[in-house]
């Protein structure tokens, strides 16, 4: 059955974009409020923004591909859809992080699951880090307005076998587990959500918030770096930006200048850090690019003798907190358990080994399962910590220091995995680790976790979740912004997106992203009011 393509018709219509590998001389644009991002963050402003009758201008880094570009190709996808090609790694290369690079933003290609700020998160900002206004209560009509707009809610269909792993694992241990809230409309269940929704289901910003900041006049200017804030004061003048070429590579050499009365920057954990870093914004108390987190994520692999195909089917839609809070907010470190999906490409990665050992996991992937576990990083002092710091070029990288304290949270994360995966009727498991051995019972699996030498590039560590760097409060000496969102030290700029969380929190950010940023947009709107 043929697809339309919502975005290339609204072009067709009028749709104000502009492609910047395409221009043949410098441009000057002049907009209201000019947005520095498109993913959950940028795009629900911008929709918001617009919808209040302002001129919004929405600058993206990446290209504009649409569903007409989606082929469920992972060779296609991840060289364009993703930040350096899917190479973004932690400075010392021990961590790989997954976040999105095109119009839409992480939003393009993440995995749909939804949560709300856990409330002890929450709870925990206001007590240690000053944040107000931002409690449960507050943003409940918040995160159901989101909800609506976005069609979130608990997946309706039975979940995939890889999926159903943790759901039988815990039921037979008496553990708790819940279905996971997915932001789609219609999805087929493809299970190819991380290399672009071929079919539009996927409400992402991309087919939701970017179509409808652009039927009210709003501009996407995209394949376009932002390179600096020029600043005046306490004042943002305009904004400096370089024209990429196609596959968003290397500049162009043409040079855009963005002027407006309002900024907002929503570039994400590490993106938006970088921009303030490379302007020298002011920042009295060094807070730009500190506490940063990741949701730290290390692997579990089980081997079945039932089919599992864990690369189809909605690719998270249960999960397990059941370990998240155990022992409180500060305690030893909590985690979220959950699956990622097994596309082949990645999956090879993931896996390990080398040679004939990489081909023989890779022959048993139809009856794998992976289980991951997100780490709650930032709630306890001695917690793994990042810092968002410039390359020679002005390009970003996260400085991120595990701890004895954090690696004790991956120990128990690989106990606990592997107890559900054998209790769910894994014939073995397998902790991802470059001395990790095939297990063929629980006890097994415990004498080899509780010996592997937890290292880093001895255990494998990834993640798709950066919060902090920009971290909001009403203490400027611990925050870059308020609480509403407002940089403590430029008048005219506003930040609105993940960047702005004070510790991880604890769930997928998607959800607490969208929610926290249509807040502060409709506050930002209703300031920027003529009185």
């Amino acid at each position: 059955m043929p697809v339309s393509d919502p975005f290339r018709e609204g072009i067709a219509r009028g749709w104000k974009t502009i492609d910047g590998s395409r221009l043949e001389q410098d441009l000057t644009l002049e907009a209201d409020v000019a947005i520095i991002g498109s993913g959950a963050g940028g795009a629900t402003s911008a929709e918001i923004l617009a919808n209040a009758g302002f001129k919004v201008l929405i600058i993206e880094e990446g290209p504009l591909k649409t569903s007409s570009d989606f082929r469920m190709q992972e060779s296609e996808a991840y060289p364009s859809l993703y930040q350096e090609g899917i190479g973004r790694m932690s400075k010392d290369s021990a961590i790989t992080i997954l976040q999105g690079r095109a119009v839409g933003g992480t939003t393009l290609i993440n995995w749909t699951s939804c949560f709300r700020t856990p409330e002890p998160t929450l709870t925990h900002w206001a007590e240690q880090h000053a944040v107000r206004g931002l409690d449960a209560v507050s943003l409940a009509p918040w995160f159901e307005k989101m909800e609506q707009r976005l069609g979130i809610e608990p997946w309706s269909m039975p979940p995939n076998a890889n999926n159903q792993v943790i759901q039988d694992g815990c039921q037979a241990l008496g553990y708790q587990w819940a279905v996971i809230p997915r932001n789609v409309r219609g999805c087929w269940n493809l299970g190819y959500c991380g290399v672009g929704c071929p079919v539009n289901a996927k409400q992402s910003m991309l087919v939701t918030s970017i179509p409808a900041a652009l039927e009210k006049n709003a501009e996407l200017l995209y394949l376009t770096r932002v390179e600096r804030l020029l600043i005046d004061g306490e004042h943002v003048s305009g904004l400096e930006c370089s024209a990429m070429d196609e596959r968003c590579v290397a500049p162009t050499g043409r040079r855009i200048r963005v002027r407006a009365r309002h900024y907002v920057l929503a570039g994400g954990g590490i993106n938006s850090p970088a921009v303030l870093l490379r302007s020298s914004a002011p920042d009295p108390y060094r807070r730009a690019g500190r506490r940063t987190y990741l949701h730290l994520v290390n692997f579990s692999a089980a081997q079945f003798d039932k089919t599992i195909n864990p690369f189809y089917g909605a690719p998270q839609s249960i999960y397990s907190d059941h370990f998240q809070w155990q022992q409180g907010v500060s305690g030893p470190m909590g985690y979220k358990l959950e699956v990622p999906p097994l596309q082949p490409a990645i999956t090879a990665t993931l896996l390990g080994g080398f040679g004939r050992d990489n081909a023989l996991r890779m022959e048993q992937l139809p009856n794998t399962n992976v289980m991951l576990a997100l780490m709650r990083d930032g709630f306890h002092p001695d917690s793994a910590e990042g810092r968002v710091e410039l390359r020679g070029d002005g390009s970003p990288t996260l400085d991120y220091r595990m701890t004895d304290y954090s690696w004790d949270g991956i120990r128990r994360a690989f106990h606990s995995m592997a107890e559900i995966q054998f209790a769910a009727g894994a014939r073995t498991v397998l902790p991802l680790h470059v001395d990790g051995q095939h297990a063929t019972t629980l006890a097994q699996a415990r004498r080899q976790i509780d010996d592997l030498d937890l290292a880093l590039y001895r255990t494998r560590l990834g993640s798709a979740h950066v919060m902090g760097g920009c971290a909001m409060g009403e203490d400027p000496t611990q925050a870059v912004t308020d609480s509403l969102g407002r940089h403590h030290q430029l008048e005219n700029l506003s930040i609105h997106d993940g960047s702005l969380f004070p510790t991880s929190i604890g769930a997928n950010p998607q959800l607490s992203i969208y929610a926290l940023s249509a807040k502060l947009a409709t506050q930002l709107a209703e300031r920027l009011r003529p009185t």
